[in-house]
C-alpha cells in the first residue's frame, strides 16, 4: 500500500489510494480533534455509528440552516427544504414521505433507461464520453422517473449540474448564481409535474373538476412524482413546496455520488477487479472505495464519546470511508471482496439521515458499468482525482 501521507482527512479523498491513511486514523485516533481542519474527526465505526446517531448532532450549522451564498435565493429555497440538509421532527416526518416514494421506484426501469442512453452516448463514435456516461447518464434516468422526456431530462441533467455547485464550502458567487438559475428552472420542469400527480391523486366529487388539475389533454406524473404524492397522502403531508424541492433531491442526490460509484467502479476494473456479477462488483464497491467518503456534523448541544466531549458550535467530520474499512465490522476489509457477506457499510450514512436512494444508485451505476464492460471498454488504473472535500470521483 502506499505510503503517502496527508494533512487532513479532507485531502485524503483525492489521493490515489486514501486507505493507508484512513487505517492509521481507525487504528490511532479512531475519534479525537484534527488541529488542522479545526474539528473533530470520527473514523471508526463505532464513532461513525455514535455521530450518526446522536440527536444533538445536525446536518448544517445551528446559525446558518443555509449557505449565505444562496440564502434569499430560490437556491436556497429548495436548499432548506431538502431532507438531507435539515433536523427536527417536521424533517423527519418529511423524510419518511421521500423514503416512502422511493422504496417503490422502478429501479428496473431506471436500469433500463441508463442502459440505453449509455448504449446512445457509445454509438455516437469518437472517445468515450465518460463525463456523461457518469453524471449525464444517471441524472437523465430520474429525471424520466419524474416524468420528464423529449429533451427535458438532458435539461434537468444539465441543471443539476449547476445546482449542486452551490453545496460545497468552497462555492463562488459565480456558483452561487448558476445554482439560484438552476433551481428557478428545475421547479419550472418539475413543478407541473407534481401539481399534475396532486390532482390526480385528489378526491374529486362526481362531475367536477379539481382545482389545479392538469389541463385537458395532458398526462398526470408518473414514476417518483406520483410516488412521492402517494407517500405524502398516505403520511397526511399537505404542503408542495417541500415536496418540490426534494424532487430536486432526487436529482442532486444522484449526480455526484452515482458518478463516483460508476467512476470508481471502473477504476476497479481497471487494477484487475475479478467480477462476473458487476451488481455484485458495485456493492462491494460502494464499501471499498466509497464515492462519499465523509460527510459533517455540528454540534447544537454537548457530545461525548470515548472519553471526549464535544461542545456546543463544534464541527464534526465522520470519515465514512474509514469506518467502511474498520476490521472491527468487516473482517478483511481491504480485500474487494464482490458478493462480500453481510457488509457493513456506513458510505450511505445511518440512523435518521440515512440516504434511502441506495438501491436506484447500485441500480443505475450497475446498468452504465455493464454497458461499458459489454462494449470491451476500459479506463485508466491509475486516475487523478477531483479536488472536493468529501466526494471521490475520478476524472477518465
Amino acid at each position: 500500500m502506499s505510503t503517502t501521507t496527508t494533512v487532513t482527512p479532507v485531502e485524503a479523498v483525492r489521493l490515489a489510494d486514501p486507505y493507508p491513511f484512513y487505517a492509521r486514523l481507525v487504528a490511532e485516533r479512531p475519534f479525537a480533534f484534527d488541529e488542522a481542519l479545526g474539528a473533530w474527526v470520527a473514523a471508526d465505526a463505532a464513532a461513525v455509528r455514535a455521530v450518526l446517531g446522536s440527536a444533538v448532532l445536525r446536518v448544517r450549522p445551528v446559525a446558518q440552516p443555509v449557505p449565505a451564498g444562496i440564502d434569499g435565493t430560490v437556491a436556497g429555497e429548495v436548499f432548506g427544504r431538502l431532507v438531507r440538509m435539515t433536523d427536527g421532527a417536521a424533517a423527519a416526518r418529511l423524510k419518511g414521505v421521500v423514503a416512502g416514494a422511493l422504496a417503490r421506484a422502478d429501479t428496473a426501469y431506471a436500469a433500463a433507461l441508463a442502459a440505453r442512453f449509455t448504449r446512445e452516448a457509445l454509438a455516437a463514435g469518437g472517445e468515450v464520453p465518460y463525463e456523461e456516461l457518469m453524471f449525464g447518464v444517471p441524472a437523465r434516468a430520474v429525471a424520466v422517473l419524474c416524468g420528464l422526456a423529449d429533451g427535458a431530462d438532458r435539461e434537468a441533467a444539465r441543471a443539476i449540474g449547476d445546482f449542486v455547485r452551490c453545496i460545497p464550502a468552497t462555492a463562488t458567487p459565480a456558483d452561487h448564481a448558476a445554482a439560484a438559475a438552476a433551481a428557478v428552472r428545475l421547479r419550472a420542469l418539475l413543478g407541473p409535474g407534481l401539481d399534475a400527480a396532486a390532482a390526480a391523486a385528489a378526491p374529486t366529487p362526481a362531475g367536477s373538476t379539481p382545482a389545479g388539475s392538469a389541463p385537458a389533454g395532458s398526462t398526470p406524473a408518473r414514476g417518483l412524482l406520483a410516488e412521492l404524492v402517494r407517500a405524502a397522502d398516505r403520511d397526511g403531508w399537505v404542503e408542495l413546496g417541500p415536496l418540490l424541492a426534494n424532487a430536486i433531491g432526487f436529482l442532486s442526490q444522484t449526480y455526484d455520488a452515482t458518478a463516483g460509484l460508476i467512476g470508481n467502479t471502473l477504476v476497479a476494473l481497471a487494477r484487475g477487479a475479478a467480477a462476473p456479477d458487476t451488481g455484485a462488483l458495485v456493492r462491494e464497491v460502494v464499501r471499498h472505495d466509497a464515492p462519499v467518503q465523509n460527510t459533517r456534523r455540528f454540534a447544537a448541544g454537548t457530545f461525548t464519546h470515548a472519553g471526549s466531549t464535544v461542545e456546543p458550535g463544534q464541527q464534526l467530520l465522520v470519515v465514512l470511508a474509514a469506518a467502511n474499512r474498520d476490521p472491527a465490522v468487516n473482517p478483511d476489509p481491504h480485500t474487494l471482496l464482490p458478493g462480500r457477506v453481510n457488509p457493513v457499510i456506513f458510505t450511505f450514512g445511518a440512523a435518521a439521515h440515512r440516504c434511502p436512494g441506495e438501491e436506484l444508485a447500485v441500480a443505475l451505476a450497475t446498468a452504465v458499468v455493464t454497458e461499458l464492460r459489454t462494449a470491451g471498454l476500459t479506463t485508466t488504473a491509475t486516475p487523478a482525482y477531483r479536488p472536493l472535500a468529501n466526494a471521490r470521483i475520478p476524472h477518465l
